[in-house]
């Protein structure tokens, strides 16, 4: 129960850094391109890339904070985060048919789910 506390945490931070950044870009940019979601996605992958990273080399067994960093922060602030580090572990281990498979269909399900759901609502 300690851990759901921590990712509660972090996801709430996580998730408020991500409203933050699209207010800026919201009055900062008008309606163009999504620099927003692509700034938060890229930012999100750069800190649990670190995180990983740290993690590994200094063998942390922190359970709760690495939770509440990347399940909690880095989850809330953006779920690509998420899959591209798990792709990026799938690729460490030499796993390349299941980073190709896993990463095309999380984009062609998700755009699936999209339309159904934009479908559905009407």
């Amino acid at each position: 129960m300690r851990n759901v506390f921590f990712i509660f945490i972090g996801g709430g931070l996580g998730s408020t850094l991500r409203y933050a950044i699209s207010y800026f870009f919201a009055k900062n940019q008008g309606n163009q391109f999504p620099w927003a979601t692509f700034v938060a996605n890229g930012l999100g992958c750069l800190v649990i890339g670190l995180l990983f990273g740290y993690f590994q080399k200094n063998n942390v067994q922190n359970d709760s904070l690495k939770l509440f960093l990347t399940v909690g922060f880095c989850g809330g602030f953006t779920t690509f985060s998420a899959l591209s580090l798990e792709n990026f572990q799938f690729i460490q281990n030499q796993h390349y048919n299941l980073a190709t498979i896993y990463t095309t269909t999380s984009l062609v399900i998700g755009l699936l789910a999209v339309y159904a759901g934009f479908k559905l609502s009407n």
